[in-house]
């Protein structure tokens, strides 16, 4: 829904969370998640801040163990369960703060847990 005042379009988080992250683990992310044939993908880009949200269904559960979280929290990894979701305008946005990088085409979202256990799996394979 397009805010009156900013002309910018969110969607309120509920069934439909998010999760961001930078670009050079999202593109790692979304390879992966091409591999095991989760499709189709919606993700946000944000080309200023070189980071990826991705669509997701808010299934994702407290992570028990702190060295994930910690983990997480050093790759700059962010869930949003609540609040707005900024969407790519429908017009060209001459200043490129959000673009489509994989367009929602349907209403199929991943689940959030399988795209944290993705990043996780990632992350856990580089030295820290």
């Amino acid at each position: 829904m397009p805010d009156p005042a900013t002309g910018r379009i969110t969607m309120r988080a509920g069934f439909v969370g998010a999760v961001m992250m930078p670009t050079d683990l999202a593109q790692r992310v979304k390879s992966s998640l091409d591999v095991r044939g989760v499709a189709p993908l919606s993700i946000v880009g944000h080309p200023r801040c070189d980071m990826w949200t991705f669509l997701v269904r808010t299934d994702i559960r407290p992570i028990g163990d702190p060295a994930e979280v910690a983990r997480l929290w050093k790759a700059r990894v962010v869930v949003i369960r609540e609040g707005d979701i900024a969407l790519p305008s429908p017009v060209a946005d001459p200043l490129m703060v959000r673009t489509w990088v994989s367009p929602a085409t349907s209403s199929f979202r991943p689940s959030g847990t399988v795209v944290i256990e993705c990043a996780l799996s990632i992350l856990r394979q580089i030295p820290q």
